[in-house]
């Protein structure tokens, strides 16, 4: 018997959002520009509306196959995200962090 549905339309909470990412550094970046990274990414909370928990830190996991920086972010729903990819606080973040980064991220209603 096969199962056919649209995984799409699966919801938990009535449209929280949980945004995941992780970070391969790119060469030549300082430790002193990770430890912003973390404290700039934990800094977002409380000034993102929308934006309900951040939890971000040093991956530890064996197969972490180069990423090295992870988080996770709980958004209210998905509007929520969409206007953190355009918050101007998101955005001054993302200028400077972007050049020393090769990202991953996965997003998913809760």
């Amino acid at each position: 018997m096969k199962l056919s549905f649209d995984l799409v339309h699966v919801s938990y909470n009535g449209g929280m959002v949980v945004h995941t990412f992780a970070f391969r550094w790119k060469a030549g970046v300082r430790e002193d520009q990770k430890l912003r990274a973390i404290a700039e990414i934990r800094g977002l909370q409380g000034q993102i509306p929308g934006l309900l928990e951040t939890w971000v830190g040093v991956n530890v996991s064996p197969r972490s196959q180069g990423y090295e920086l992870g988080g996770v972010m709980k958004f209210a729903d998905q509007p929520a995200l969409d206007a953190y990819g355009g918050h101007p606080v998101h955005q001054k973040l993302l200028h400077w962090l972007m050049p020393l980064i090769d990202p991953i991220e996965v997003d998913f209603e809760a």
